[in-house]
C-alpha cells in the first residue's frame, strides 16, 4: 500500500489519499462512511504535519501564491536589512596610523601595534625598553622627546621599541589594557617587566635603564664601600668568592633580588652591592661567601638569616624593603591629585630642601652636605661608626675603619647640657612676662655654684645655644621669684635649674631706655620672642612694622664663643620634642612648590630650604639670601628646635602691586597689612574670600560707608584671607569678619558683633561708638579737669557692676543649661528603651522571616517536585496521544480493507447462487454442506465470525 501507481489496491489508496486530502468529505462511496472524527487530544505535532500536507497541496494545486508569497518576504527582508543598516553609513571608519617617531630616531616605532613583533625582537636584546603610547595622549606626546634623548645615549646597549597601544586593529590594544599614557616597561634578558614609575625626563629614565644594566654595584676597595655606606639611600652588600667557580652558589638569586627591588621601588631606594674580597667583606662581618648584609646607620645593620628564612630573590628583598633604614627621603609627586604629601606631612615637622639634582652625575657635594647634617642631626649615641663615616664626608683622614659588627652600638654619655663655667647672655625680656612690669632687660647666667654669679662685663663668657635655651625656659617658668621687684636698681635672683639638681642659674634684672633696649635687641639678643610695641601708639598712631628677629644664623659674628660646630647640634633629634623628618626634592621638576612656599621665582640658583608644620599650621623658610649649605641648615634647624624659637612663621601674600590705590576701598596684603592698619587713622577692616556667598553682597555697603566718610582720618579696607596670611593675632576664624581699628588704640580693635546686620547705620552707629574723641590724645595745654578724673575713677566701679551683670547672666544661662541638660537626659533614657523595644521587634520580625524564608524554600521545593511531576504525566499523555492518532489511521485503513472483502464476498455468493441449479440438474449431486468458492479456503459463515472477531478487536482497542 505504500506504492502510488501499483497493480493491487491501487485505486482504493488514490481514493483514501483524496479523502484525506480534502478533509473526508468527498471521497468515494466506501470512504464516506467509514472515516471517524479527529479526537480532541490530538498533538500540536499532528497538526503541524497536516499544516504542511496543505501547504504543499496548495503548491501543487496554486503554484503562483507560493511564489508571490516568496518574492514578498525576499523584499521584506532586503527592507529590513538596508533600513538597520542605514546608520552605519555615517560613521567615518579611523584613520589608518602613522609613525610617532621620526625615521631617524633610534626607536623603532610600531606605529600599528604589532605586539608580537615587540616580543620577537626584545628576546635577542638583553636589556629592552617598551615604550607604549597612545598618539593623542599629551603625556606620551611630551614624553617622547625624552625617549629619544635616553635612546641616542644607550641605543648601542638597550633596544628601544615603542608600540602604539591605541589602533583598534592591533595586536596590542587586544591584549594589553592599560589606565593611563604612556607606559614604559624594561626587560632585563627573561627578567620583567619592570615598569617604569619616575618623572618623564630624560635623564632620570637614562639613570633608571642604567640601574636595570647594572643592579649590582662592584665594591673593589675601603674607599669606595666608605662611599656606600656613607650615601643617604639604605644599601645591601653580598659577598661572593669568584675564585672557586665564574658564577658561585647564590650569585644569580642576589643579582635577580636586586632586579626585583627596582620593580618594586621604581624610586631605587636600596642599592646592591658585591664584594669579592674576603679581607674587604671582614669589614662589614661577612665571612662566609654567599652572604649579604644591610647597612643602617643608626640601627643594628643585619645580615640575612639563611637558616631562618630560604635564599630566594624575593626573600632577600621583601627582607631589605622591611628592616631598611630611611636617612633622607626623596619626594617626586607626579603632578596630579595624590595623598603623597599629606601622608608625609602627618609624620610630624618637615624640612624639605630643593636642590638641583642630575641623576647622572658622579659626585653630588650638596647631597653630601646634606647627608652630613642627617647624620649628626640623628647620631644621638655618638655611634663611632657614623662619626668614621662622616669623617669620610668631610674628606679627613680618620683611622682605619674597623668591622661594622651587627651589634647594638654601645651607649655613650651624652654631652652635658650645661657647661662647668658660668656663662652669661643679655636678653630682652617679652612684654608678657610678669618682670617686664618693672624691668625690661635680665642679664641671665648659667653657673655650677649655689651662692651665684654676679654678671660682669669682664671675662665673662657668653653662653652657647642650648645652654642659653635651657636657662630661658627655667626662667620663664620661674616668674614668681621676682614679683618682689619693684625698685628701678638692678635685682638679682638665684634658681634652680629645671634639667640638674645641681645647676643654678642667675638673673639679673634692671631697666634701661628704648634706645638701648633697640641696640640689645639689634645686636645682643637672640632669643626674644617677636613683639609689637602697641602701646607706643597711644603717643602717635604710626607704628613700623616688626622688625626680623635676628637669628643664629646672622649674628655668628656677635657670638665669637658660640661653638658652631657639630658639638651642640649632634644627636639633636633626641633632645627635642619637635624632631624633624627631611626631605629631598629636586628643584628643577618642582619648584613650583618651592614658591608656593615662599621662594622667589626668579633666581639663578634654585636652592631653598623651608620647614613645614602641619600640626602648627605653620611653616618657616631659610632666607633666600643665604645659600643652602650645612651651616646654614645646622643653624636653621636649631633655631626651630628650641623651646621659645626665634623664627617667624612666614606669610604668604598675594602681589600688592595688582591693586590700584585710588579705589575707595583699600586692598590689604601681607605685605601691606601694618602699613594700613597702624597708619594714623581709623581703619574698618572686612575679611572676605572669593568663596564666601554673603562677601559680595556687603559691597555696596562699604562702597556707601566709603563715600560718607573723610578719606584723610578714615580707611575702608578689605583683605582676601585665602590668598594672604597675617600673624595669629589677627586672624578670625568666620566670614564675613568686620574689625575696626581706632587711631589712638590700635591695641584695642573692636570685632564688630555677630549678631547685628550688617547695614549701613549699624556701621556708623558702630564707628561713632568707638571711635570716641575723647580717646585722642589731649593737649598738654589744658589739663584734665576735675569732673574727668572723677569720670574716670567712676569707670572702674561701673566696670565691675558690668562685670556682676554678666556673671548673673551667666549663672542663669548655667542653671537653664543643666535643665535642658536633664531633659536630653530623659529623652535619651526614653530613646534608649524604644531601641530596645525596636531591638526586640527586630529579633521577633528576623525569626518570623527566618520561618517564613524556610516555608518559602519548601513550598518552592514541592512547587518544583509538582512541576516535574506534571511534566511526566504531560509527556505521557503526549506518548498515547500520537499512539491513538497511529491508530485512527489503522483503523481507516482497516475500514477500507473490511469494506473491500465485503465487496468481493459479495461477489462471490453472487455467482455461488447462479451454479446451484446448475448442480442440481447433475447426475452426481454433491452431498448438503457449504458451499465452496474457487480459490477461497473459508466459506462464508467463516468470513462473517473473522469479520466480527477483527471488529470485536476494534473496538477493544478504541
Amino acid at each position: 500500500m505504500s506504492e502510488c501507481g501499483g497493480r493491487g489496491g491501487g485505486n482504493s489508496s488514490s481514493s483514501s489519499d483524496d479523502a484525506e486530502d480534502e478533509g473526508g468529505g468527498g471521497g468515494g462511496p466506501a470512504g464516506s462512511g467509514s472515516l471517524s472524527p479527529v479526537p480532541a487530544g490530538a498533538s500540536s505535532a499532528g497538526r503541524l504535519r497536516r499544516g504542511l500536507r496543505g501547504a504543499s497541496l496548495m503548491a501543487r494545486r496554486r503554484p503562483e501564491l507560493l511564489c508571490g508569497a516568496v518574492a514578498l518576504g525576499c523584499a521584506l527582508l532586503i527592507a529590513l536589512k538596508f533600513t538597520c543598516s542605514r546608520a552605519k553609513d555615517v560613521i567615518i571608519p579611523a584613520k589608518p596610523p602613522v609613525s610617532f617617531f621620526s625615521s631617524r630616531s633610534p626607536v623603532l616605532d610600531l606605529f600599528q601595534g604589532q605586539l608580537d613583533y615587540a616580543e620577537y625582537v626584545r628576546r635577542d636584546s638583553e636589556v629592552a625598553l617598551l615604550f607604549f603610547y597612545a598618539p593623542w595622549c599629551g603625556q606620551s606626546i611630551a614624553a617622547r622627546s625624552e625617549i629619544e634623548q635616553a635612546a641616542n645615549q644607550l641605543s648601542d646597549q638597550v633596544l628601544f621599541v615603542a608600540i602604539n597601544c591605541w589602533w583598534n586593529q592591533g595586536k596590542c590594544r587586544k591584549q594589553k589594557h592599560f589606565f593611563y599614557f604612556p607606559v614604559i616597561y624594561l626587560y632585563h634578558r627573561s627578567f620583567g617587566p619592570i615598569e617604569y614609575k619616575g618623572p618623564m625626563s630624560a635623564v632620570y629614565i637614562e639613570k633608571f635603564v642604567r640601574r636595570v644594566m647594572k643592579p649590582l654595584l662592584y665594591i673593589p676597595s675601603q674607599s669606595e664601600l666608605l662611599d656606600f655606606l656613607s650615601n643617604y639611600e639604605p644599601g645591601v652588600l653580598g659577598y661572593f668568592e669568584f675564585s672557586g667557580s665564574p658564577q658561585p652558589p647564590g650569585y644569580l638569586t642576589f643579582f635577580t633580588s636586586a632586579l626585583h627591588s627596582l620593580k618594586k621601588d621604581y624610586l631605587g631606594t636600596i642599592r646592591f652591592g658585591v664584594i669579592t674580597n674576603k679581607h674587604l667583606a671582614k669589614l662589614v662581618s661577612l665571612v662566609q661567601s654567599g652572604s649579604v648584609y644591610l647597612h643602617r646607620h643608626f640601627n643594628t645593620s643585619l645580615v640575612f638569616p639563611r637558616e631562618v628564612v630560604s635564599y630566594t630573590a624575593e626573600n632577600i628583598h621583601k627582607w631589605a624593603l622591611e628592616n631598611r633604614e630611611a636617612l633622607l627621603r626623596w619626594l617626586r609627586p607626579h603632578g596630579g591629585k595624590s595623598l603623597l604629601l599629606n601622608n608625609e606631612l602627618k609624620k610630624g615637622p618637615a624640612l624639605l630642601v630643593f636642590v638641583p639634582f642630575n641623576p647622572l652625575a658622579e659626585s653630588h657635594p650638596l647631597i653630601d652636605e646634606i647627608t652630613e647634617v642627617a647624620l649628626e642631626y640623628n647620631n644621638c649615641h655618638g655611634d663611632q661608626v657614623v662619626e668614621r663615616l662622616l669623617q669620610h664626608l668631610r674628606r679627613v683622614d680618620g683611622p682605619v675603619f674597623r668591622p661594622l659588627a651587627p651589634e647594638p652600638p654601645a651607649q655613650l654619655p651624652e654631652p652635658p647640657l650645661i657647661t662647668a663655667s658660668p656663662c652669661c647672655n643679655t636678653v630682652v625680656l617679652p612684654h608678657w612676662h610678669s618682670v617686664s612690669r618693672t624691668h625690661n632687660v635680665c642679664e641671665l647666667c648659667v653657673n655650677q655654684t649655689t651662692g651665684g654669679v654676679r654678671p660682669s662685663s669682664v671675662g665673662m663668657p657668653q653662653c652657647s645655644f642650648f645652654e642659653m635655651a635651657a636657662a630661658l625656659d627655667s626662667f620663664y617658668l620661674k616668674e614668681q621669684t621676682f614679683y618682689h621687684v619693684a625698685s628701678g636698681s638692678i635685682e638679682c635672683s638665684n634658681f634652680l635649674s629645671s634639667y640638674s639638681p645641681f645647676s643654678y642659674y642667675t638673673a639679673c634684672c634692671r631697666t634701661i631706655n628704648r634706645a638701648m633696649t633697640g641696640f640689645i635687641d639689634a645686636g645682643h639678643s637672640v632669643f626674644e620672642t617677636p613683639t609689637i610695641a602697641l602701646s607706643s601708639l597711644e603717643k602717635k598712631c604710626e607704628a613700623d612694622p616688626p622688625g626680623s628677629v635676628p637669628h643664629i644664623e646672622e649674628n655668628s659674628y656677635l657670638f665669637p664663643g658660640v661653638d658652631m660646630s657639630s658639638t651642640d647640634f649632634t644627636g639633636l633629634s633626641c633632645r627635642t620634642n619637635k624632631t624633624l623628618n627631611i626631605y629631598l626634592l629636586d628643584s628643577n621638576l618642582f619648584w613650583l612648590y618651592a614658591e608656593r612656599l615662599g621662594a622667589p621665582s626668579a633666581t639663578r640658583v634654585k636652592e631653598f630650604a623651608a620647614i613645614v608644620d602641619v600640626k602648627e599650621e605653620s611653616h618657616y623658610i631659610l632666607d633666600p639670601k643665604q645659600a643652602l649649605r650645612k651651616l646654614t641648615l645646622e643653624s636653621f634647624i636649631q633655631n626651630f628646635s628650641v623651646l621659645y624659637s626665634p623664627l617667624k612663621r612666614h606669610l604668604i601674600g598675594s602681589d600688592s602691586a595688582q591693586f590700584p590705590s585710588q579705589h575707595l576701598i583699600t586692598e590689604v596684603t601681607t605685605d601691606t597689612f601694618w602699613e594700613v592698619v597702624l597708619q594714623k587713622q581709623d581703619v574698618l577692616l572686612l575679611y572676605y574670600a572669593p568663596w564666601c556667598g554673603f562677601c559680595p553682597s556687603l559691597n555696596h555697603v562699604f562702597i556707601q560707608l566709603a563715600r560718607l566718610l573723610p578719606t584723610d582720618t578714615f580707611t575702608v579696607a578689605r583683605i582676601d584671607v585665602s590668598q594672604n596670611d597675617l600673624p595669629w593675632e589677627f586672624m578670625v576664624d568666620r566670614l564675613p569678619t568686620v574689625l575696626f581699628f581706632p587711631c589712638n588704640r590700635k591695641d584695642r580693635s573692636v570685632k564688630y558683633p555677630e549678631d547685628l546686620p550688617i547695614t549701613l547705620p549699624n556701621l556708623l552707629r558702630f564707628i561713632l561708638h568707638h571711635s570716641d574723641p575723647a580717646s585722642a590724645p589731649q593737649n598738654l595745654a589744658n589739663p584734665p579737669t576735675k569732673e574727668c578724673l572723677q569720670s574716670e575713677a567712676v569707670f572702674p566701679q561701673g566696670h565691675i557692676s558690668h562685670l556682676e551683670r554678666e556673671i548673673w547672666k551667666l549663672r542663669a544661662e548655667i542653671s537653664t543649661l543643666q535643665r535642658a541638660q536633664v531633659q536630653v537626659e530623659a529623652q535619651l533614657s526614653s530613646a534608649r528603651r524604644d531601641e530596645h523595644r525596636l531591638l526586640r521587634q527586630k529579633q521577633t520580625l528576623e525569626k518570623q522571616h527566618s520561618l517564613l524564608q524556610r516555608h518559602s524554600e519548601q513550598l518552592q521545593a514541592l512547587y518544583e517536585q509538582k512541576t516535574l511531576e506534571l511534566q511526566e504525566v504531560a509527556r505521557k499523555l503526549q506518548e498515547l496521544a500520537d499512539a491513538s492518532e497511529n491508530l485512527l489511521t489503522e483503523n481507516t485503513w482497516l475500514k477500507i480493507l473490511v469494506a473491500t472483502m465485503e465487496r468481493k464476498l459479495e461477489g462471490k455468493d453472487g455467482a455461488t447462487a447462479l451454479s446451484a441449479p446448475r448442480e442440481a440438474t447433475s447426475d452426481h449431486p454433491e452431498p448438503p454442506g457449504p458451499p465452496r468458492l474457487p480459490g477461497s479456503s473459508l466459506p462464508p459463515s467463516n468470513s462473517s465470525s473473522t469479520l466480527a472477531s477483527e471488529r470485536s478487536n476494534e473496538n477493544r482497542t478504541d
